[in-house]
């Protein structure tokens, strides 16, 4: 089928707090690299990486934004049209998974996806690998039990620095932004036409 091969673009935001391994977690899976040395995101920047789902070509377009509260008012313009999001934290930092609630909430108010019940969400838990895993100070159920309570969001435990998991998890990002796709498809030709006197919203590049 040639539709099958058909390319389709999808939008990833990663949130979580500031120094969790989200910009860590990207270049190893986009680039297999991985740096000791920290440098906080400024704003939001991008990478892209063409995987084959399913024999479907998806280019994800994985968006990295800055854990820190005063660049979170970029938030919309970046939120927009996301096709999936992903919520990491650090297993030996509790704080990183008791603010979990407030990025999730702040992307579905900055995102306003139309079916907001059933957006998309995956969790990482990331630095497992830190100490042997004896740091650590939140327990896998804790984190399976917030999934739960959060409409069963699919879980991962993860290592920026090992390259552990992170294929899997950003595969299941694909997977899962590729089922919103179709379920807003269907969702979409079954809405009469409006006729909306709203302007067009424009998709455009950060000049960050």
């Amino acid at each position: 089928m040639a539709s099958a091969r058909r390319r389709t673009l999808l939008k990833v935001i990663v949130l979580g707090d500031s120094g969790v391994g989200k910009t860590s977690l990207m270049n190893q899976y986009v680039h297999k690299k991985f740096s000791q040395q920290y440098k906080a995101t400024i704003g939001a920047d991008f990478m892209t990486k063409e995987i084959l789902v399913e024999d479907r070509l998806v280019t994800l377009q994985i968006w990295d934004t800055a854990g820190q509260e005063r660049f979170q008012s970029l938030g919309v313009a970046f939120y927009r049209g996301a096709d999936c999001c992903v919520l990491v934290y650090d297993v030996n930092v509790k704080r990183s998974f008791d603010t979990l609630d407030n990025w999730r909430e702040e992307f579905l108010n900055q995102a306003s996806p139309s079916d907001p019940k059933n957006f998309p969400f995956i969790l990482l838990g990331n630095k497992i690998d830190i100490d042997g895993g004896n740091s650590r100070s939140v327990s896998e159920k804790s984190a399976q039990d917030w999934c739960a309570a959060n409409g069963n969001i699919p879980y991962f435990e993860t290592s920026a620095k090992e390259d552990y998991n992170v294929d899997a998890a950003f595969l299941s990002v694909a997977k899962l932004a590729l089922d919103h796709e179709r379920n807003q498809d269907i969702y979409f030709q079954t809405l009469p036409e409006a006729s909306s006197t709203e302007p067009t919203e424009q998709r455009g590049g950060c000049a960050c």
